[in-house]
C-alpha cells in the first residue's frame, strides 16, 4: 500500500521545520564561533593629535573549556592597541576566570579600563528565551554568585582601572583622556549621582586641569587636549543621557549581544534594554538635548552556556581608531 501523499499544509510545515533546524544548526555550530573583528574610525581627537587604537571587548561569558575563543582573543594582542576597554560580562561559569586569564594574558601592560556586567556577579541560569520579547530580562534569584573579587584582582594585575561608579584619567599618545563609568545598569547597580563628584574630584587632582568642560572652546586653548569617554555594561537610555550631559564625546557599552538572533534585512528582534533597536550594535551617534556623542555597542564575543546560538549576528570584538575631528 503506497503512502498517502502529503497535503500542501504538511509540506509547508515540514519545510519550515527543516529551515528552523538548519538555522539552529548554523547558529549553534558555526556562527556562534565565527569570531569577527569590526573596525571603525571615530573622529573625537583634537586637531593634530596622533591616532589612538582602542580595543573594545565585551560579553565573553567565558567558560574554562572554550579554548578556541581564548586563543582568538589572545591573537588580538597583535593589533597593538593603545587601550583596552572591557564592558563586562566576562564570566560565564564559576571557573570562567581560568579562561579569562588565558585569553587576556597577552594584554598585560597595555592600559585598560573596565566595568562590571551582571554576569561578573552571577553565573548563568536557564531562562525562557521568549521572555526577552516582553522586555529586559529579570533577576534570577537562583543564579550562583561568582568571585568578582578575584576577577577584579586579576584586572589589577593587568594594570586595568575599575570605572564602576567612578572616574579616572590616562594620557595616550599625547592626548589626555578622562574616563567615567557605572556599575551594571541592568541590575540597577549604576550610581549616576556619583559621577559628577567623581569627575570634579578627578579634575581637582589634575595639576594641568581647570573647571571647564573638555568640549568648551576656551578649554581647548587653555588646557591640554582632552577627550571624555563614558563606559557602561548595559546601554540604558538613562545612562547614555547622563553620560552626554556630563560631557562624554564617546561612549562604549555591551550587554545586548547585538540581538544575538537577528533576521537578515531586519536586524535584532530584542535588545534586552531600552536602547532603540537600530542602535543595538555598532557605532552610531547618540543625541540628547543639544549634545551628541559617539556610541559603540559591542555585539560581544559570547553567549550564555544555556543559549549557545547566534544567527545573523556573529560574535565580535571592535578596534576603534580614534582620529582628529574634521
Amino acid at each position: 500500500m503506497s503512502p498517502r501523499p502529503l497535503t500542501p499544509a504538511a509540506r509547508i510545515a515540514i519545510a519550515i521545520g527543516a529551515a528552523g533546524a538548519a538555522a539552529f544548526a548554523w547558529g549553534s555550530l558555526v556562527e556562534r564561533t565565527r569570531w569577527t573583528l569590526r573596525r571603525a574610525d571615530v573622529p573625537v581627537l583634537p586637531a593634530g593629535a596622533e591616532p589612538v587604537r582602542v580595543l573594545h571587548l565585551s560579553d565573553l561569558h567565558m567558560a574554562p573549556w572554550q579554548r578556541d575563543k581564548q586563543e582568538w582573543v589572545r591573537s588580538l594582542a597583535a593589533l597593538e592597541p593603545d587601550l583596552i576597554v572591557d564592558t563586562g560580562d566576562n564570566l560565564g561559569h564559576e571557573r570562567g576566570l581560568d579562561g579569562i586569564r588565558r585569553a587576556f594574558e597577552p594584554f598585560a601592560g597595555i592600559p585598560g579600563v573596565f566595568v562590571n556586567g551582571s554576569n561578573d556577579y552571577f553565573g548563568p541560569a536557564l531562562k525562557n528565551p521568549f521572555s526577552y520579547f516582553g522586555g529586559p530580562s529579570g533577576i534570577v534569584k537562583r543564579a550562583k554568585r561568582l568571585d568578582i573579587g578575584a576577577l577584579h584582582a586579576y584586572f589589577a594585575e593587568l594594570g586595568w582601572r575599575d570605572l564602576d561608579n567612578t572616574a579616572t584619567s590616562l594620557d595616550l599618545r599625547g592626548t589626555h583622556f578622562e574616563f567615567f563609568g557605572v556599575d551594571d545598569p541592568h541590575r540597577g547597580y549604576d550610581r549616576l549621582d556619583l559621577i559628577t563628584a567623581a569627575i570634579d574630584e578627578l579634575r581637582a587632582d589634575d595639576p594641568l586641569g581647570d573647571e571647564l568642560w573638555p568640549d568648551a572652546a576656551s578649554a581647548v586653548a587653555e588646557r591640554r587636549p582632552t577627550v571624555t569617554v563614558g563606559v557602561a555594561h548595559a546601554p540604558y537610555q538613562r545612562v547614555l543621557n547622563s553620560f552626554v550631559n556630563h560631557g562624554a564625546q564617546l561612549m562604549l557599552a555591551g550587554h545586548t549581544h547585538g540581538g544575538q538572533v537577528c533576521v537578515p534585512g531586519f536586524g535584532a528582534l530584542v535588545t534586552n534594554c531600552d536602547i532603540p533597536r537600530q542602535q543595538v550594535k555598532g557605532l552610531s551617534v547618540w543625541r540628547h538635548g543639544l549634545r551628541t556623542a559617539y556610541l559603540n555597542v559591542s555585539a560581544g564575543l559570547g553567549t550564555s552556556i544555556y543559549a549557545p546560538v547566534r544567527f545573523a549576528c556573529p560574535p565580535e570584538a571592535t578596534l576603534l581608531t580614534l582620529v582628529p575631528a574634521a
